[in-house]
């Protein structure tokens, strides 16, 4: 499932995360790539633990925290500390797969990354090129969002983005360990909750709300992988 995610961070919040990245250092992006997406990988990006990531990091985290499309969608287990990174000049990155696991900064702890997410900080007017394209069972989709929208996809995914021909692409990105490791059940109970939700709004004392509810949560009683 791609989903796009809209609002995660406010017009406000945007302006003072490109204020704090403005005044940050930056390296070669390739510093967080594995053997095969290095070879692909051409961007800048804020080091990981620079207190200016780990400032925004923390704000996003919150944000995610509040947001019930993304919890709903995701079932978050696992978050990895977002980090933040620049297209600009023709940069781009070519077809790859995400790594599998991750390893959490400073701690042993690793996490199975079965989703990936990329939130704007940078509205499309402010730059050429950059689609995130990904392409799965469906098709290949490209992504151009206004800054503070968030796209999700599976990690499993083969992506790219297509080269920054004016201006500067800039985003966070981060990977997530779901609950539901697969893809196809978490679908299903995404389609579930959002039912869920609409019939108890248009039908609030309808007892189908709490039989649906129950299947629900039996489901990711069955298929939770904690």
């Amino acid at each position: 499932m791609l989903l796009q995610i809209p609002g995660v961070l406010t017009t406000e919040q945007v302006a003072h995360a490109r204020r704090l990245l403005d005044s940050a250092e930056w390296v070669d992006g390739r510093v967080t790539a594995g053997h095969q997406s290095a070879r692909a990988k051409d961007n800048r990006q804020v080091p990981e633990g620079h207190p200016v990531a780990r400032e925004l990091g923390d704000l996003i985290l919150t944000a995610l925290q509040r947001n019930s499309l993304f919890i709903s969608a995701a079932l978050p287990l696992r978050v990895f500390p977002p980090l933040f990174n620049s297209y600009e000049g023709g940069q781009s990155f070519d077809n790859h797969v995400d790594n599998a696991i991750r390893q959490l900064p400073g701690a042993a702890l690793r996490i199975r990354t079965d989703l990936s997410a990329t939130l704007l900080l940078a509205n499309p007017d402010e730059y050429d090129g950059g689609e995130l394209v990904v392409e799965d069972t469906y098709g290949v989709h490209a992504v151009r969002l206004p800054a503070g929208h968030m796209v999700l996809y599976p990690s499993t995914s083969l992506h790219h983005v297509r080269p920054v021909t004016r201006g500067a692409r800039i985003a966070s990105f981060f990977w997530l360990q779901s609950m539901v490791r697969d893809d196809g059940k978490r679908t299903l109970l995404f389609d579930l909750d959002t039912a869920i939700q609409r019939l108890s709004a248009d039908a609030p004392e309808h007892p189908a709300a709490v039989q649906l509810t129950g299947v629900y949560h039996n489901l990711l009683r069955r298929w939770a992988d904690l």
